[in-house]
């Protein structure tokens, strides 16, 4: 579940939060968040939303990012500790640098491997980092201990296929897709909808269904609305048939050749 617009008005409070805890009942397991969102109030949503999850429940995994301009060894401690009592855990199951900045990645790195050391983080990555900023970290000390790459990705946008994606399968980085629904044009898109008929789900299922169908990708759609969060949840039961897929490919088709990494 992604939460880039929840805290912030949109929608009530509690019927965002509500979604959240409809989100984690119906299997979605992962909420992902950022300090950036709403300058922390998404975060502080979250936390609101876990307190009222049963203790006793399987605990949802939790995915924060830490903006460039903190990503300074004290930025980044500092950073994440504001994190962490806005969403009231201990620990935060992967930490993320937003986007590159202008702190060498050795020391932003070395401040990640610090909070891991010290149990507060238990795997930390990256977002929008196209193929060269990934092999520029993989020369880093410990920049091999990068675990995900959280990255724009959908049927309308597809470059990451061509060299970013297998780059990360072979490296072991598993690959978050934000956005995987466009910019909501993809929502009520006709072809999606007529695929969706035959399956009996939405546009939206099948939308998300084709962002993970290789089991190597994530997608956090918004999950701002439990109408929307049912809608998301169906994608998980969803398998596309190579027909459903020779569609989408042809009116989406896959890259020929390199291109600059989308970034919203």
């Amino acid at each position: 579940m992604g939460s880039w617009h929840l805290g912030q008005g949109r929608r009530s409070w509690e019927d965002e939060k509500s979604a959240l805890l409809m989100g984690l009942q119906q299997g979605l397991t992962l909420i992902d968040t950022a300090e950036m969102y709403g300058d922390g109030l998404s975060e502080e949503l979250i936390g609101d939303a876990l307190r009222d999850w049963p203790s006793l429940q399987p605990q949802p995994f939790l995915v924060s990012k830490v903006l460039p301009m903190n990503a300074s060894r004290k930025g980044v401690l500092r950073a994440f500790e504001q994190s962490r009592q806005r969403l009231g855990v201990d620990c935060i199951d992967l930490y993320l640098l937003h986007w590159r900045g202008h702190t060498p990645l050795a020391e932003t790195v070395a401040a990640f491997e610090e909070l891991k050391a010290e149990g507060k983080i238990r795997h930390w990555g990256v977002s929008n980092f196209d193929t060269d900023d990934m092999q520029e970290l993989w020369r880093v000390p410990q920049g091999r201990n990068c675990v995900a790459n959280q990255v724009l990705y959908n049927i309308s946008s597809r470059g990451i296929e061509y060299e970013l994606l297998p780059w990360c399968i072979e490296h072991g980085v598993a690959v978050m897709a934000y956005c995987p629904l466009g910019h909501g044009e993809l929502i009520d898109e006709p072809l999606l909808q007529e695929i969706g008929d035959r399956h009996g789900v939405s546009g939206t299922a099948v939308a998300l269904a084709w962002a993970m169908r290789s089991g190597k990708v994530l997608a956090i759609p918004e999950s701002g609305s439990a109408e929307h969060v049912r809608d998301n949840a169906s994608a998980l039961q969803l398998k596309l048939t190579e027909q459903d897929l020779a569609d989408i490919n042809a009116a989406w088709p896959a890259p020929r050749y390199k291109q600059p990494l989308d970034i919203l």
